[in-house]
């Protein structure tokens, strides 16, 4: 079996309250293509910030490598090679599209090992169809561009797990597609474990080969896209039976 990156036991987030986060446990293996889908409010972003640093876990712990990251914060989660992205793009407008890459670089540290092939900001640029932008503010490149910097900036980090927060939301259609043929080509050009939320569920179902689905902040699921559509709970609780046949796998280019 593939190299465990990511070990999450029964990690749990309480806001007062509101669990938003239910005793969830993965483990996210090495050169995995993930999606997380669920319906509004099921703790689907909740649970990312809790396994990338943003927010600390109730309860629960978060191992990489041998190594208990519960309760650390986003530069620790980036040291040990795991980066994300977040449902609004988190650029910094007034910087060039490169130097928004280089501070992706500089926030983990330049000699971080990370995936072969991305030595500096313009090979990260060019992989992303960025370079003739380079200059340009990020402000003034449009929203599926920012998306794309953003993706850039977590791959500047070098990581190895790459946990992107619908990527595809507000995109067009063609958008949406040529967006999961790029996610799929990170991971299969760089090694990649990726973990992609995403509303756009019958595209996302397509590209990835795993599928986890939490409800009410719980995982009810977890397995193919073909076995996750012809689970009952989740056809109760999301899909619909419109979803029982399970898409046509994408391309692998």
């Amino acid at each position: 079996m593939a190299e465990a990156l990511l070990t999450i036991n029964s990690v749990t987030v309480r806001f007062g309250g509101l669990t938003a986060v239910d005793g969830v446990s993965a483990t996210l293996h090495a050169g995995e293509l993930v999606g997380i889908i669920g319906p509004n409010g099921a703790g689907k972003t909740t649970f990312f910030n809790a396994i990338s640093g943003v927010q600390p876990p109730t309860s629960g712990t978060l191992h990489c490598g041998g190594d208990d990251l519960t309760g650390k914060g986003p530069h620790h989660y980036a040291a040990h090679g795991i980066a994300r992205t977040f449902q609004t793009p988190r650029v910094f407008p007034e910087m060039t599209v490169r130097d928004n890459v280089r501070f992706g670089m500089q926030f983990a540290g330049r000699h971080r090992q990370g995936p072969a092939g991305l030595r500096n900001e313009d090979e990260i640029l060019e992989m992303l169809g960025l370079t003739s932008l380079a200059q340009r503010p990020a402000a003034d490149v449009t929203p599926s561009q920012q998306r794309l910097l953003e993706i850039g900036m977590a791959m500047g980090t070098r990581p190895r797990l790459l946990l992107l927060d619908e990527v595809a939301a507000g995109l067009t259609e063609t958008e949406v597609d040529a967006m999961a043929q790029r996610i799929r080509r990170l991971r299969n050009d760089y090694g990649l474990t990726v973990v992609w939320i995403e509303h756009a569920v019958t595209t996302l179902l397509k590209y990835v080969e795993r599928v986890l689905v939490l409800h009410q902040g719980r995982k009810i699921a977890d397995g193919t896209p073909s076995e996750v559509v012809r689970d009952p709970q989740v056809i109760e609780a999301y899909l619909g039976d419109e979803m029982a046949t399970p898409p046509e796998q994408g391309t692998t280019a």
